[in-house]
């Protein structure tokens, strides 16, 4: 009885101990397996292209190179860069060839994906002899080219370009804007000595730029300043006039102005240049501050298009 009461003891004892172990075993053998899912890969940032430009900027290089061409290989080979087709070309060489003086893109149509037809101005002058410059326009295919993976990475000219006439349609008339009447600036506006010492900074170089902007406005001065003296000539309000208190000696904060500011500015090489800009301006602690050099100009109401406004240059 002895021996059976000590087996029947340790069989208890390895039962327990075993019971946590068998459990253990059996939801293992019964588990499914937990599937991990593969570490994502990082997308990979195409690195952008160096030299690809625009269609329009790429039509107009273009177009410069193709008017010289002709006078020694190397402006062959200048041409070549943008319509490769050019190596194979003869180029009669002529003393005094044309020059284009200037070239603007004034139209650009898509014709599909990844083409492009674009129409150049270009002011050309003739041989020394003559002198005289002509207005011609010129219509170029500009086709994208792609990369190693598809991605668009220049472009090239996919023929000469071609003489045609003048694109149609008449210069539109001015576009209404939604200032009142100008009038020449009162040295005793708060908002016009704010102005001045902020045009001095910007364009002058003269004084620090921060003192005249309100918090959370990044503008940067013109460098190098290309004017020694801005002088405002006249002055205009948006809308039917200022806010109420903006003309206050002390204006309460947070009251803006929008001003439309005709200026001159004399530098070295230039007399009393003529310039508008589009300015915002909003009070804080008794002074006038500027809010923003607004991207264009404010349209009046029921013009078709109105611009985004900015607040840097």
């Amino acid at each position: 009885m002895a021996n059976l009461t000590a087996v029947v003891r340790w069989s208890a004892w390895g039962l327990l101990l075993a019971g946590p172990l068998l459990g253990g075993w059996a939801l293992a053998s019964t588990a499914q397996p937990i599937a991990v899912p593969a570490r994502a890969e990082a997308p990979r940032v195409q690195p952008a292209s160096s030299d690809a430009v625009a269609p329009a900027g790429f039509a107009e290089l273009y177009v410069a190179a193709y008017v010289k061409a002709g006078d020694s290989d190397a402006d062959a080979e200048e041409l070549a860069a943008f319509y490769p087709a050019a190596r194979s070309m003869t180029w009669p060489t002529e003393d005094g060839a044309e020059r284009a003086e200037s070239a603007s893109a004034v139209q650009v149509r898509q014709i599909s994906a990844g083409y492009w037809s674009v129409t150049v101005a270009a002011q050309i002058t003739g041989p020394a002899k003559d002198g005289e410059g002509h207005l011609r326009y010129f219509q170029v295919p500009v086709r994208a080219t792609s990369g190693s993976k598809g991605a668009a990475s220049g472009w090239v000219a996919a023929a000469l370009p071609a003489e045609v006439a003048a694109p149609t349609g008449g210069k539109g008339a001015a576009p209404e804007l939604s200032y009142g009447s100008a009038h020449a600036p009162l040295a005793s506006d708060p908002a016009v000595q704010a102005i001045n010492g902020f045009l001095a900074a910007y364009l002058a170089g003269r004084g620090e730029l921060d003192r005249y902007l309100s918090p959370g406005t990044a503008l940067h001065a013109v460098r190098p300043a290309p004017y020694t003296v801005v002088t405002i000539t006249q002055i205009s309000e948006h809308g039917q006039g200022p806010a109420e208190g903006a003309e206050a000696q002390t204006p309460p904060d947070g009251v803006q102005r929008r001003l439309l500011v005709d200026v001159e500015g004399e530098g070295k090489h230039s007399g009393g240049r003529p310039m508008t800009y589009a300015v915002e301006l909003r009070a804080r602690g008794g002074r006038w501050e500027v809010a923003a050099l607004e991207a264009a100009p404010a349209l009046a109401s029921g013009t078709s298009s109105n611009p985004q406004e900015g607040t840097g240059s």
